[in-house]
């Protein structure tokens, strides 16, 4: 089995837009989805990108995508990722932290912060690096059930051989540092 995560192309719009259409069926949100190829086209494809995506692959199969946009921190003086959107069909939950990291220009030899919604304590942040990256999941399910709140919905990273206070739940940002 290969798995490879690549830059979305303006032929794959029908594959995004499905792939749009399967978040919010997830999400119980399918009665909210206005987007269209037409629409996807020119916004991710025009002269102005407005986003970027990125597809996951297992083998052939398109098995999950992100949508984020590049943003820029005033009080760090850097500019940043915003990951508006990550989906994953259910068979295949959880992407490896080193790919997104390898995608924002990071590397398995960056340090990446990632910070809670916990406003406080050993779940607020965590510093990943080194070995740990390359093994670091970001999860949306654990034991083939969605997250619940308590267990970190939307978004957990899981670090193998890490004490679970630093498996860090309810993910609100991914820094590379």
């Amino acid at each position: 089995m290969t798995f490879r995560i690549e830059p979305a192309r303006q032929q794959d719009v029908p594959l995004i837009l499905r792939l749009i259409k399967g978040l919010a069926d997830y999400e119980k949100l399918a009665h909210e989805v206005m987007a269209t190829e037409e629409g996807l086209r020119a916004t991710l494809f025009g002269p102005a990108p407005a986003a970027e995506v990125v597809i996951a692959y297992a083998n052939d199969e398109a098995v999950g995508f992100a949508l984020f946009f590049h943003n820029f921190s005033t009080f760090l003086g850097r500019p940043g990722l915003y990951l508006e959107d990550l989906f994953v069909d259910a068979q295949w939950r959880g992407l490896r932290l080193l790919e997104l990291v390898e995608r924002a220009g990071g590397s398995a030899d960056s340090q990446v912060r990632v910070r809670s919604l916990e406003p406080a304590g050993f779940f607020n942040k965590s510093v990943i690096f080194g070995p740990q990256l390359s093994r670091a999941l970001l999860a949306t399910h654990l034991n083939g059930e969605r997250l619940t709140v308590d267990h970190g919905y939307p978004l957990r990273l899981i670090a193998p051989n890490r004490a679970g206070a630093f498996n860090t739940k309810w993910l609100a940002a991914i820094e590379v540092l």
